[in-house]
């Protein structure tokens, strides 16, 4: 079904340029959602947004990190995790198939696009306990 989502969405990815989404709008779009993400006709990961712009992360193998997003002076959306003090920011468009997100805003960098989306919470594993 994923795979589906994808083939659809970078057809739909071929269409004009799309203005870039203000934290409201970015806000009023994800809030209560979980949004699978791809990258190259490929499965990315997962995030999902709770209230007060705080967020869920897992490169889809279940160890999820928790953190917050913030809009930057340039207008951009910056995520901050538990285990990565540094932020990394990211413009957000809409398209007719959900959110195209690129990475600092790098024509170059990486592309993520929103390859379906749901209203159920991740699943995430325990903490791993070690000997």
């Amino acid at each position: 079904m994923i795979r589906h989502a994808l083939l659809a969405l970078a057809t739909a990815l071929a269409s004009p340029a799309l203005a870039e989404m203000s934290a409201a709008e970015f806000e009023a779009y994800t809030t209560g959602k979980t949004l699978y993400f791809g990258s190259n006709g490929r499965e990315y990961g997962v995030e999902e947004y709770m209230e007060d712009r705080r967020v869920r992360w897992s490169f889809l193998d279940g160890r999820c990190r928790e953190g917050e997003w913030y809009e930057d002076s340039r207008g951009m959306i910056c995520f901050v995790y538990e285990d990565t003090p540094e932020p990394q920011c990211w413009s957000f468009k809409r398209s007719a198939a959900g959110l195209v997100a690129r990475f600092e805003d790098d024509p170059e960098g990486t592309e993520l696009y929103e390859a379906t989306q749901n209203r159920e919470p991740m699943m995430c594993l325990g903490p791993e306990i070690g000997v």
